[in-house]
């Protein structure tokens, strides 16, 4: 999928016209009926099972929040097929709506769809959820980890879920899905494997008698365990096999550092190997989602645990403050909903301080600090354009491709995450 994208110049970019915000649209029975029948057609090929639990305790006229892990883009087609016909408002981010402020955004909204920052604190946005749940009395459909799962488990959530749970005071339903990401994983480059089974479930979460009763710490750690999925676990255990002789290509955009050197951005996935460039290990990718070293140890065969000694990696750095990225970017802008703007080149830094974004000629001097988000907005071949992360704030997102090939956004998304824990817990003790 691709998205307009224009070259302008930065002081340009910064002058236009910010949009006017929109309150969020009723979708009516006939966009609801489209998308029902557009989903169901595109999912033709893939061989779906949905389960629901108790959810005809909840009136389909009776507002809920429905929450649903993020694992790809077919998310939304697997929400229409279990929802409908219920009525519901999607919550999309800024980005999703470029290009599509015309004929296209008039559709996006006429079927419920309303735009927030992603990673950003964002307050309008809990506005326009009190608004579809009091005033349009619809209910609101919700990806709290904002952006799609790299390694099959659950991303990073925002500890604020129970606060927004007991505010709403409605019902919420959870929808989980297995076999989605083995679909169309992210860092697989597009590649789609239609005959991948998948099958999701959808339950009630906490009724809304429990949300009253329950306290924002439980309501907070009961939306945390629902996200404690692991999809090679699950495939594993469930003897699912992905036969597809590219099932490891871009796999090193996960696994960016070498078990068996220590060495970063040597990793290269092609066909159904894993392989380092510097130390010549190589490991094959089974078709039940192991990883098994072709000569020698096997030092982490689930991928999601190799992910996670990735993060422990990077952790010991921050706390040693030996991390920091130093890389040219090719950067662009988001400021209205118009287009991306490409406004040139750029110089990125990224360490305990937290993010320096500069150039355009000198024009350009953005500063982030750790504490300002728990998560990192990072994306592999963003619409089609290149790998990238995104920094900003509620008025300008950077967009920014690291020129390195070496450079791996699966790293940075880890340190933000990791100096945001260590910031926070500092925070604390000093408080």
């Amino acid at each position: 999928m691709k998205t307009t994208v224009k070259m302008m110049d930065y002081e340009q970019v910064m002058a236009l016209p910010r949009p006017e915000h929109v309150m969020p649209r009723r979708p009516n029975i006939f966009w609801r009926t489209l998308v029902k029948v557009l989903s169901f057609l595109t999912m033709i090929g893939t061989p779906c099972k949905y389960e629901t639990e108790e959810l005809s305790s909840i009136p389909k006229d009776q507002p809920c929040l429905i929450l649903m892990n993020h694992t790809c883009f077919t998310d939304m087609q697997i929400a229409y097929n279990i929802l409908y016909p219920r009525r519901f408002n999607i919550v999309c981010s800024n980005d999703g709506f470029i290009g599509y402020w015309g004929i296209m955004g008039w559709l996006m909204r006429r079927i419920g769809c309303f735009s927030t920052q992603k990673f950003v604190t964002d307050l309008r946005l809990v506005q326009d959820m009190e608004y579809c749940f009091k005033t349009l009395k619809d209910s609101v459909l919700m990806y709290p980890e904002a952006g799609y799962s790299f390694d099959g488990t659950a991303t990073t959530l925002p500890r604020k879920m129970g606060v927004l749970v007991k505010k709403f005071d409605v019902p919420v339903i959870m929808i989980e899905t297995f076999g989605l990401y083995g679909r169309n994983p992210l860092y697989n480059e597009l590649q789609i494997r239609k005959d991948q089974k998948i099958t999701a479930r959808a339950r009630v979460l906490f009724t809304a008698e429990q949300v009253r009763e329950m306290s924002v710490r439980e309501l907070s750690d009961g939306i945390d365990a629902a996200f404690g999925f692991d999809h090679f676990k699950w495939q594993k255990e469930n003897g699912i096999q992905i036969t597809q002789d590219f099932r490891a290509d871009g796999l090193d955009r996960i696994l960016y550092k070498c078990t068996h050197c220590g060495a970063e951005g040597r990793m290269r996935g092609k066909g159904t190997e894993l392989a380092c460039g510097h130390c010549g290990k190589r490991w094959e990718l089974t078709a039940l989602g192991q990883l098994q070293a072709l000569e020698g140890e096997t030092e982490i065969a689930h991928i999601p645990d190799w992910y996670r000694w990735e993060r422990e990696q990077v952790k010991q750095d921050i706390q040693a403050g030996a991390y920091r990225l130093d890389t040219d970017v090719q950067i662009a802008m988001q400021v209205d909903f118009k287009a991306i703007y490409m406004v040139g080149e750029g110089h990125l830094t990224h360490d305990n301080t937290g993010f320096t974004l500069t150039g355009c000629n000198g024009k350009l001097n953005y500063t982030q600090k750790p504490l300002s988000c728990f998560g990192l907005y990072a994306d592999y071949y963003w619409y089609e354009i290149a790998d990238c992360i995104c920094i900003g704030d509620n008025e300008v997102h950077y967009f920014c491709f690291p020129k390195d090939e070496q450079v791996s956004v699966a790293k940075i998304r880890l340190a933000v995450e990791e100096m945001y824990k260590l910031a926070k817990s500092r925070k604390l003790v000093s408080e």
